[in-house]
């Protein structure tokens, strides 16, 4: 239930704010092409960093996310590297916008929405595993990684069928800034309107 309504929330929450765009310009476009390219930057390294994230995050959880408590791979260094890399592909991609604007508008979203997810979905973990989660708490940080507790195996059993479909899901950001630079092109070609511009 809590993840159904957070895949609403979150769709919902990115067509405003490709709307938003959509109808805008970044004001360093014209009158700043240097900063506007380093912005650009800055999100496709976000954007790389969060895709990559997430399908590593996928290859540990995808088929295992309730039958088990998963403490490898990203899940060694924190208790949600899901939404950590996430985080970082939102800044990403408000950054793709070029503008400093949008990506406040990313942070100050995810920071107020996604605490509230996480507190109930470790609420969930805790009925689920009782003492093994408390002490995965006790260990582990809940957002924010420690790379120096990073635990990899060996080996780990992938269930293809199930990571398949997650493959869409973990490169979504990647879509994103292709959304961003096709209404960008747009914009160029006088094909969708500029209301009004952003910094």
């Amino acid at each position: 239930m809590i993840e159904k309504l957070r895949i609403h929330v979150s769709r919902i929450f990115v067509l405003i704010i490709l709307a938003i765009i959509a109808i805008s310009s970044s004001a360093w476009e014209g009158t700043a092409p240097f900063l506007s390219t380093v912005l650009f930057l800055i999100a496709v390294i976000l954007v790389a960093l969060a895709s990559l994230g997430r399908l590593w995050c996928s290859l540990y959880i995808a088929g295992y996310k309730t039958d088990s408590l998963v403490t490898a791979g990203p899940y060694s260094m924190c208790r949600n590297p899901l939404y950590f890399f996430s985080f970082l592909g939102a800044i990403g991609v408000g950054f793709a916008s070029e503008t400093f604007l949008i990506p406040v508008i990313m942070l100050c979203a995810f920071a107020l929405y996604y605490p509230f997810v996480i507190k109930s979905e470790e609420a969930e973990l805790q009925k689920l595993h009782t003492d093994k989660f408390r002490t995965y708490c006790e260990q582990v940080p809940k957002f924010f990684p420690d790379i120096s507790k990073l635990q990899e195996p060996e080996e780990y059993v992938v269930k293809p069928v199930i990571f398949k479909r997650h493959l869409f899901d973990a490169l979504w950001f990647i879509w994103l800034v292709g959304i961003l630079e096709i209404i960008e092109e747009l914009h160029e070609l006088d094909i969708l309107p500029t209301l009004f511009t952003i910094y």
